[in-house]
Protein backbone atom coordinates (compact mmCIF):
# COMPACT_ATOMS: atom_id res chain seq x y z
CA UNK A 1 0.00 0.00 0.00
CA UNK A 2 1.14 3.54 -0.72
CA UNK A 3 2.18 5.59 2.28
CA UNK A 4 -0.53 7.43 4.25
CA UNK A 5 1.13 10.68 3.18
CA UNK A 6 0.73 9.86 -0.52
CA UNK A 7 -2.90 8.82 -0.05
CA UNK A 8 -3.66 11.91 2.02
CA UNK A 9 -2.07 14.12 -0.63
CA UNK A 10 -4.09 12.47 -3.43
CA UNK A 11 -7.28 13.00 -1.41
CA UNK A 12 -6.41 16.60 -0.62
CA UNK A 13 -5.75 17.26 -4.32
CA UNK A 14 -9.38 16.38 -5.16
CA UNK A 15 -10.55 18.91 -2.58
CA UNK A 16 -8.17 21.54 -3.95
CA UNK A 17 -9.52 20.87 -7.46
CA UNK A 18 -12.97 22.00 -6.31
CA UNK A 19 -14.67 19.15 -4.44
CA UNK A 20 -16.12 20.53 -1.15
CA UNK A 21 -15.40 17.30 0.72
CA UNK A 22 -14.56 13.64 0.22
CA UNK A 23 -13.52 10.62 2.26
CA UNK A 24 -12.17 7.20 1.47
CA UNK A 25 -10.98 3.85 2.77
CA UNK A 26 -8.33 1.69 1.07
CA UNK A 27 -7.63 -1.92 2.04
CA UNK A 28 -4.63 -3.99 1.00
CA UNK A 29 -4.89 -7.38 2.64
CA UNK A 30 -4.81 -6.65 6.38
CA UNK A 31 -3.64 -3.05 5.93
CA UNK A 32 -6.35 -0.38 6.15
CA UNK A 33 -6.05 3.34 5.47
CA UNK A 34 -8.85 5.85 5.77
CA UNK A 35 -8.80 9.57 5.20
CA UNK A 36 -10.90 12.67 4.60
CA UNK A 37 -10.36 16.10 3.04
CA UNK A 38 -12.47 19.23 2.87
CA UNK A 39 -15.72 20.26 4.50
CA UNK A 40 -19.02 18.59 5.30
CA UNK A 41 -20.82 21.93 5.49
CA UNK A 42 -19.95 24.88 3.27
CA UNK A 43 -21.79 27.24 5.61
CA UNK A 44 -19.95 26.33 8.82
CA UNK A 45 -16.71 24.83 7.48
CA UNK A 46 -17.23 21.69 9.59
CA UNK A 47 -14.77 19.08 8.23
CA UNK A 48 -15.69 15.73 6.70
CA UNK A 49 -14.57 12.55 8.45
CA UNK A 50 -13.99 9.06 7.08
CA UNK A 51 -16.70 7.46 9.23
CA UNK A 52 -19.55 9.52 7.77
CA UNK A 53 -22.67 7.82 6.47
CA UNK A 54 -23.42 8.75 2.86
CA UNK A 55 -25.91 8.29 0.05
CA UNK A 56 -24.15 5.87 -2.32
CA UNK A 57 -26.62 5.88 -5.22
CA UNK A 58 -26.49 3.01 -7.69
CA UNK A 59 -24.13 0.91 -5.57
CA UNK A 60 -27.56 -0.13 -4.23
CA UNK A 61 -27.92 -2.19 -7.42
CA UNK A 62 -25.22 -4.62 -6.32
CA UNK A 63 -27.13 -5.29 -3.09
CA UNK A 64 -30.40 -5.80 -4.98
CA UNK A 65 -28.72 -8.09 -7.53
CA UNK A 66 -27.12 -10.15 -4.74
CA UNK A 67 -30.52 -10.66 -3.07
CA UNK A 68 -32.01 -11.87 -6.36
CA UNK A 69 -29.07 -14.22 -6.97
CA UNK A 70 -29.56 -15.77 -3.53
CA UNK A 71 -33.11 -16.67 -4.55
CA UNK A 72 -31.87 -17.99 -7.90
CA UNK A 73 -29.54 -20.28 -5.94
CA UNK A 74 -32.50 -21.47 -3.86
CA UNK A 75 -34.56 -22.24 -6.96
CA UNK A 76 -37.22 -19.63 -6.13
CA UNK A 77 -36.33 -17.46 -9.15
CA UNK A 78 -35.23 -18.57 -12.60
CA UNK A 79 -32.43 -16.32 -13.83
CA UNK A 80 -33.53 -16.85 -17.44
CA UNK A 81 -37.23 -17.11 -16.68
CA UNK A 82 -39.59 -14.49 -18.15
CA UNK A 83 -40.43 -11.72 -15.72
CA UNK A 84 -44.07 -12.00 -16.81
CA UNK A 85 -44.20 -15.33 -14.95
CA UNK A 86 -43.74 -13.43 -11.68
CA UNK A 87 -45.13 -9.96 -12.44
CA UNK A 88 -47.85 -10.41 -15.10
CA UNK A 89 -49.65 -7.20 -14.15
CA UNK A 90 -46.58 -4.95 -14.37
CA UNK A 91 -45.24 -6.51 -17.60
CA UNK A 92 -48.10 -8.24 -19.36
CA UNK A 93 -48.28 -10.05 -22.69
CA UNK A 94 -45.45 -10.56 -25.15
CA UNK A 95 -43.13 -8.12 -23.39
CA UNK A 96 -43.41 -9.98 -20.09
CA UNK A 97 -42.70 -13.23 -21.94
CA UNK A 98 -39.64 -11.80 -23.74
CA UNK A 99 -37.91 -9.99 -20.85
CA UNK A 100 -36.06 -12.31 -18.48
CA UNK A 101 -34.87 -11.73 -14.93
CA UNK A 102 -31.28 -11.67 -16.24
CA UNK A 103 -32.17 -8.91 -18.73
CA UNK A 104 -33.42 -6.75 -15.87
CA UNK A 105 -30.25 -7.25 -13.84
CA UNK A 106 -27.87 -6.56 -16.75
CA UNK A 107 -29.94 -3.75 -18.33
CA UNK A 108 -30.72 -5.48 -21.63
CA UNK A 109 -34.51 -5.46 -21.11
CA UNK A 110 -34.96 -2.55 -23.51
CA UNK A 111 -37.07 -0.73 -20.92
CA UNK A 112 -36.79 3.05 -20.78
CA UNK A 113 -35.47 5.08 -17.84
CA UNK A 114 -38.35 6.56 -15.82
CA UNK A 115 -36.53 9.58 -14.33
CA UNK A 116 -37.11 12.02 -17.26
CA UNK A 117 -40.84 11.24 -16.96
CA UNK A 118 -40.88 11.86 -13.21
CA UNK A 119 -38.86 15.09 -13.22
CA UNK A 120 -40.43 17.29 -15.95
CA UNK A 121 -37.42 19.62 -16.26
CA UNK A 122 -35.23 16.58 -17.10
CA UNK A 123 -37.49 15.47 -19.96
CA UNK A 124 -34.80 16.14 -22.60
CA UNK A 125 -32.32 13.75 -20.93
CA UNK A 126 -29.87 12.46 -22.17
CA UNK A 127 -29.56 15.81 -24.02
CA UNK A 128 -28.21 17.48 -20.88
CA UNK A 129 -28.04 21.01 -22.35
CA UNK A 130 -31.83 21.02 -22.74
CA UNK A 131 -32.50 19.92 -19.17
CA UNK A 132 -33.04 22.20 -16.17
CA UNK A 133 -32.74 21.34 -12.45
CA UNK A 134 -35.94 23.01 -11.20
CA UNK A 135 -38.02 19.84 -10.78
CA UNK A 136 -35.37 18.38 -8.43
CA UNK A 137 -36.27 21.16 -6.00
CA UNK A 138 -40.00 20.72 -6.68
CA UNK A 139 -39.84 17.02 -5.77
CA UNK A 140 -37.46 17.26 -2.82
CA UNK A 141 -40.03 15.77 -0.42
CA UNK A 142 -42.21 13.88 -2.91
CA UNK A 143 -42.99 10.31 -1.88
CA UNK A 144 -43.02 8.12 -4.96
CA UNK A 145 -44.30 4.56 -5.10
CA UNK A 146 -42.25 1.99 -6.98
CA UNK A 147 -45.18 0.73 -9.07
CA UNK A 148 -45.98 4.28 -10.21
CA UNK A 149 -42.35 4.79 -11.30
CA UNK A 150 -42.21 1.39 -13.03
CA UNK A 151 -45.38 2.19 -14.97
CA UNK A 152 -43.76 5.38 -16.30
CA UNK A 153 -40.71 3.42 -17.48
CA UNK A 154 -42.79 0.59 -18.99
CA UNK A 155 -45.21 2.93 -20.80
CA UNK A 156 -42.40 5.13 -22.22
CA UNK A 157 -41.09 4.26 -25.71
CA UNK A 158 -38.87 1.19 -25.46
CA UNK A 159 -35.15 1.68 -25.98
CA UNK A 160 -34.83 -1.57 -27.88
CA UNK A 161 -35.87 -5.20 -28.16
CA UNK A 162 -35.49 -7.41 -25.07
CA UNK A 163 -32.04 -8.98 -24.98
CA UNK A 164 -30.61 -6.62 -27.59
CA UNK A 165 -27.17 -5.04 -27.12
CA UNK A 166 -26.07 -2.52 -26.33
CA UNK A 167 -28.65 -2.37 -23.59
CA UNK A 168 -29.69 0.80 -21.77
CA UNK A 169 -28.77 1.40 -18.13
CA UNK A 170 -32.23 1.97 -16.65
CA UNK A 171 -33.39 2.27 -13.06
CA UNK A 172 -36.75 0.86 -14.16
CA UNK A 173 -35.09 -2.59 -14.27
CA UNK A 174 -34.08 -2.52 -10.62
CA UNK A 175 -37.42 -1.27 -9.33
CA UNK A 176 -38.94 -4.28 -11.11
CA UNK A 177 -36.40 -6.51 -9.34
CA UNK A 178 -37.66 -5.05 -6.05
CA UNK A 179 -41.21 -6.04 -6.97
CA UNK A 180 -39.90 -9.49 -7.95
CA UNK A 181 -38.30 -9.90 -4.51
CA UNK A 182 -41.56 -8.97 -2.81
CA UNK A 183 -43.63 -11.29 -5.01
CA UNK A 184 -41.37 -14.29 -4.40
CA UNK A 185 -40.60 -13.80 -0.69
CA UNK A 186 -43.85 -12.27 0.51
CA UNK A 187 -41.65 -9.76 2.35
CA UNK A 188 -41.04 -6.08 1.70
CA UNK A 189 -37.98 -5.99 -0.57
CA UNK A 190 -36.10 -3.54 1.66
CA UNK A 191 -36.63 -5.88 4.62
CA UNK A 192 -35.47 -8.91 2.64
CA UNK A 193 -32.29 -7.17 1.46
CA UNK A 194 -31.60 -5.87 4.97
CA UNK A 195 -31.87 -9.34 6.51
CA UNK A 196 -30.20 -11.38 3.77
CA UNK A 197 -27.54 -9.05 2.39
CA UNK A 198 -26.83 -6.13 4.75
CA UNK A 199 -27.04 -8.08 8.02
CA UNK A 200 -25.49 -11.20 6.48
CA UNK A 201 -22.45 -9.07 5.63
CA UNK A 202 -22.35 -7.60 9.14
CA UNK A 203 -22.76 -4.02 7.92
CA UNK A 204 -23.59 -1.84 10.91
CA UNK A 205 -23.89 1.54 9.19
CA UNK A 206 -25.77 0.55 6.03
CA UNK A 207 -29.51 0.89 5.49
CA UNK A 208 -32.25 1.47 2.96
CA UNK A 209 -33.83 4.71 4.22
CA UNK A 210 -37.52 5.39 4.67
CA UNK A 211 -37.88 9.13 4.31
CA UNK A 212 -35.85 12.22 3.40
CA UNK A 213 -33.46 12.12 6.37
CA UNK A 214 -31.19 9.55 8.00
CA UNK A 215 -29.31 9.38 11.28
CA UNK A 216 -25.62 9.40 12.16
CA UNK A 217 -22.62 11.52 11.16
CA UNK A 218 -23.04 12.75 7.58
CA UNK A 219 -21.98 15.45 5.16
CA UNK A 220 -24.21 17.98 3.49
CA UNK A 221 -24.42 17.19 -0.23
CA UNK A 222 -24.36 19.73 -3.07
CA UNK A 223 -25.81 19.51 -6.57
CA UNK A 224 -24.36 21.70 -9.35
CA UNK A 225 -26.30 20.22 -12.34
CA UNK A 226 -23.62 21.00 -14.92
CA UNK A 227 -23.16 24.58 -13.76
CA UNK A 228 -26.88 25.39 -13.90
CA UNK A 229 -27.08 25.61 -10.10
CA UNK A 230 -24.66 28.28 -8.93
CA UNK A 231 -23.67 28.05 -6.17
CA UNK A 232 -24.42 24.31 -5.85
CA UNK A 233 -27.56 23.64 -3.80
CA UNK A 234 -27.74 21.62 -0.59
CA UNK A 235 -29.84 18.51 -1.24
CA UNK A 236 -29.06 16.76 2.06
CA UNK A 237 -32.76 16.47 2.87
CA UNK A 238 -34.30 14.57 -0.04
CA UNK A 239 -36.85 11.77 -0.25
CA UNK A 240 -35.02 8.85 -1.83
CA UNK A 241 -38.15 6.99 -2.95
CA UNK A 242 -37.41 8.28 -6.48
CA UNK A 243 -34.48 5.83 -6.56
CA UNK A 244 -35.71 3.00 -4.34
CA UNK A 245 -33.88 -0.31 -4.81
CA UNK A 246 -31.98 1.20 -7.75
CA UNK A 247 -30.19 3.89 -5.75
CA UNK A 248 -31.35 4.81 -2.23
CA UNK A 249 -28.78 3.00 -0.06
CA UNK A 250 -27.00 4.75 2.83
CA UNK A 251 -23.57 3.35 3.75
CA UNK A 252 -19.99 4.15 4.78
CA UNK A 253 -16.75 3.62 2.90
CA UNK A 254 -15.76 0.96 5.46
CA UNK A 255 -19.06 -0.92 5.04
CA UNK A 256 -18.77 -0.79 1.25
CA UNK A 257 -15.29 -2.31 1.33
CA UNK A 258 -16.47 -4.99 3.74
CA UNK A 259 -19.47 -5.82 1.55
CA UNK A 260 -17.54 -6.10 -1.72
CA UNK A 261 -14.75 -8.02 0.01
CA UNK A 262 -17.24 -10.61 1.26
CA UNK A 263 -19.11 -10.67 -2.06
CA UNK A 264 -15.95 -11.47 -4.04
CA UNK A 265 -14.95 -14.05 -1.42
CA UNK A 266 -18.18 -15.96 -2.18
CA UNK A 267 -19.74 -15.25 1.21
CA UNK A 268 -22.81 -13.28 0.05
CA UNK A 269 -23.64 -15.35 -3.02
CA UNK A 270 -22.13 -18.65 -4.21
CA UNK A 271 -19.04 -18.77 -6.45
CA UNK A 272 -21.24 -19.88 -9.37
CA UNK A 273 -23.52 -16.87 -8.83
CA UNK A 274 -20.46 -14.63 -8.73
CA UNK A 275 -19.38 -16.06 -12.09
CA UNK A 276 -22.79 -15.12 -13.51
CA UNK A 277 -22.52 -11.65 -11.97
CA UNK A 278 -19.21 -11.12 -13.79
CA UNK A 279 -20.58 -12.17 -17.18
CA UNK A 280 -20.85 -8.84 -19.00
CA UNK A 281 -22.79 -7.35 -21.91
CA UNK A 282 -22.52 -3.98 -23.63
CA UNK A 283 -24.72 -1.28 -22.09
CA UNK A 284 -25.15 2.46 -22.70
CA UNK A 285 -24.50 4.21 -19.39
CA UNK A 286 -26.31 7.27 -18.03
CA UNK A 287 -23.35 9.29 -19.34
CA UNK A 288 -24.14 7.92 -22.83
CA UNK A 289 -20.93 5.86 -22.89
CA UNK A 290 -20.80 2.18 -23.83
CA UNK A 291 -19.67 0.11 -20.84
CA UNK A 292 -19.45 -3.57 -19.96
CA UNK A 293 -22.05 -4.49 -17.34
CA UNK A 294 -22.62 -7.73 -15.48
CA UNK A 295 -25.31 -8.57 -12.94
CA UNK A 296 -25.11 -5.57 -10.61
CA UNK A 297 -21.34 -5.30 -11.13
CA UNK A 298 -19.07 -3.89 -13.77
CA UNK A 299 -15.35 -3.94 -14.57
CA UNK A 300 -13.36 -0.70 -14.49
CA UNK A 301 -10.24 -0.33 -16.58
CA UNK A 302 -7.60 1.84 -14.93
CA UNK A 303 -4.70 3.69 -16.56
CA UNK A 304 -1.84 1.27 -16.17
CA UNK A 305 -3.72 -1.76 -17.39
CA UNK A 306 -5.47 -3.17 -14.33
CA UNK A 307 -9.11 -4.24 -14.24
CA UNK A 308 -11.12 -3.75 -11.06
CA UNK A 309 -14.68 -4.77 -10.25
CA UNK A 310 -17.37 -2.93 -8.35
CA UNK A 311 -19.97 -0.23 -8.86
CA UNK A 312 -20.37 3.52 -8.67
CA UNK A 313 -23.36 5.64 -7.83
CA UNK A 314 -24.74 9.15 -7.74
CA UNK A 315 -27.85 10.84 -6.42
CA UNK A 316 -28.62 14.54 -6.32
CA UNK A 317 -25.52 15.97 -4.63
CA UNK A 318 -23.77 12.79 -3.53
CA UNK A 319 -21.58 10.21 -5.20
CA UNK A 320 -19.57 7.12 -4.33
CA UNK A 321 -17.38 4.51 -6.00
CA UNK A 322 -16.32 1.10 -4.74
CA UNK A 323 -13.78 -1.07 -6.56
CA UNK A 324 -11.93 -4.30 -5.79
CA UNK A 325 -8.96 -5.94 -7.51
CA UNK A 326 -9.47 -9.23 -9.33
CA UNK A 327 -7.84 -11.18 -6.49
CA UNK A 328 -9.98 -9.37 -3.90
CA UNK A 329 -6.97 -8.17 -1.89
CA UNK A 330 -7.01 -4.47 -2.73
CA UNK A 331 -10.10 -2.35 -2.29
CA UNK A 332 -11.06 1.28 -2.41
CA UNK A 333 -14.29 3.08 -1.57
CA UNK A 334 -14.60 6.84 -2.04
CA UNK A 335 -17.48 9.21 -1.23
CA UNK A 336 -17.83 12.77 -2.57
CA UNK A 337 -20.29 15.49 -1.53
CA UNK A 338 -20.90 17.29 -4.83
CA UNK A 339 -22.24 16.03 -8.15
CA UNK A 340 -22.31 17.10 -11.82
CA UNK A 341 -19.52 19.64 -11.42
CA UNK A 342 -18.68 19.59 -15.15
CA UNK A 343 -19.98 22.62 -17.02
CA UNK A 344 -21.23 22.23 -20.59
CA UNK A 345 -19.31 23.47 -23.62
CA UNK A 346 -20.89 25.18 -26.66
CA UNK A 347 -21.93 21.79 -28.07
CA UNK A 348 -23.70 20.82 -24.85
CA UNK A 349 -21.10 18.27 -23.79
CA UNK A 350 -19.70 18.22 -20.22
CA UNK A 351 -16.25 19.82 -20.20
CA UNK A 352 -13.28 18.22 -18.42
CA UNK A 353 -12.81 19.56 -14.90
CA UNK A 354 -9.74 19.45 -12.63
CA UNK A 355 -11.79 17.28 -10.22
CA UNK A 356 -11.90 14.49 -12.84
CA UNK A 357 -8.13 14.37 -13.18
CA UNK A 358 -7.60 14.54 -9.42
CA UNK A 359 -10.07 11.70 -8.80
CA UNK A 360 -8.38 9.52 -11.45
CA UNK A 361 -5.05 10.19 -9.74
CA UNK A 362 -6.55 9.22 -6.37
CA UNK A 363 -7.89 5.94 -7.79
CA UNK A 364 -4.49 5.15 -9.28
CA UNK A 365 -2.69 5.92 -6.03
CA UNK A 366 -5.14 3.77 -4.07
CA UNK A 367 -5.23 0.75 -6.38
CA UNK A 368 -1.62 0.57 -7.59
CA UNK A 369 0.23 1.43 -4.41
Amino acid sequence: MRSPEELNTALENVHRAGMPGLFAEVRDGDEVWCGAAGVADLATGCPVSADMRHRVGSITKTFTAAAVMQLVEGGQIGLDAPIGRYLPKLLPGERGDAITVRMLINHTSGLAEYLPYVYPSLKAFPVVADTRPQSLEDHRLTRFHAVELIEKGVSAPAFGAPGGTPGLYSNTNYLLLGQLLEQVTGTKAETYITQNVIERAGLRDTELPDGPRFSGPQSHIYEAWFGMIEPPRDFSVFDMSFAGLAGSLISTVADLNRFFGLLFAGEIVSPSSLTEMRRTVRVISQESKIIDYGLGLYPMEMPGGGTFWGHGGTVWGAGALAMTSADGKRQMSVAVNMQRWNRLDSTGRPQPHPIDEALAALYGTAMYG
